[in-house]
């Protein structure tokens, strides 16, 4: 069975665009006109990943995505934003929101393409039950939950896989071009800002144990077990 994207996009030129890409690709597509009708069928038909606008009648793509990520029932279906709004604000916001992905218009059908299939190898590639021990961390990759000091953290799915790489290669060095590949799944140059956005929120979501993620400066991230934490 094909898996199922949901396009919830108003403009017809770039619906029917995407829809065509998308399903010559051998994807279901669904379509939803506006923000209030792609809620209720995200709900409804619980898709395998979402392309969502921004600008959008009833209720905008910020609030749908802010729906779908603080929902545990929808917060794992992964999200591309794609939207005429390319301002790095904007990019941020959404990615900051939980969005996995962000893609401004004009696109490359291809691109698309390319960046779905990237969502959806990474959100079904998970291993079986295996949990990791790290100072205050315990984390299961089979449940997708990551406890710190025996209390569980609400991560989305690529705050936990972004934790679960670092943490399972304790000290070593990540790059942002190594962490966009292994995490995104990305071979295509893309901004590699995206990472430090999604960096940033996993460490607000640390608290005071954001010091276990340190940045290299002009190399990347790692996972450190300060001096004295066990």
């Amino acid at each position: 069975m094909p898996e199922t994207i949901l396009l919830i996009e108003d403009e017809a030129d770039v619906a029917d665009l995407v829809r065509y890409h998308l399903k010559k690709a051998k994807y279901r597509v669904l379509h939803a006109l506006d923000g209030a009708e792609g809620l209720a069928m995200v709900h409804q038909e619980r898709p395998d990943a979402v392309v969502l606008d921004i600008m959008l009648p009833r209720m905008n793509g910020f609030e749908v995505a802010k729906k779908l990520k603080s929902d545990p029932t929808t917060e794992s279906i992964p999200v591309l934003i794609l939207s005429a709004k390319g301002e790095a604000e904007s990019r941020i916001k959404g990615l900051e929101l939980g969005a996995e992905d962000y893609l401004p218009k004009p696109f490359s059908p291809r691109e698309l393409v390319l960046r779905i299939k990237a969502l959806l190898r990474r959100s079904s590639s998970v291993p079986a039950s295996e949990k990791t021990m790290a100072g205050p961390f315990v984390l299961d990759r089979g449940a997708l939950k990551v406890t710190l000091e025996g209390k569980r953290l609400d991560l989305t799915s690529t705050e936990f896989k972004l934790l679960s790489l670092l943490l399972g290669k304790e000290g070593a060095i990540q790059s942002r071009e190594d962490l966009l590949q292994e995490v995104w799944g990305y071979s295509v140059t893309i901004d590699t800002r995206t990472v430090d956005t999604h960096m940033r929120r996993l460490r607000e979501k640390l608290g005071d144990h954001a010091m276990y993620l340190e940045t290299v400066r002009g190399e990347g991230y790692r996972f450190i077990l300060p001096a004295g934490k066990p």
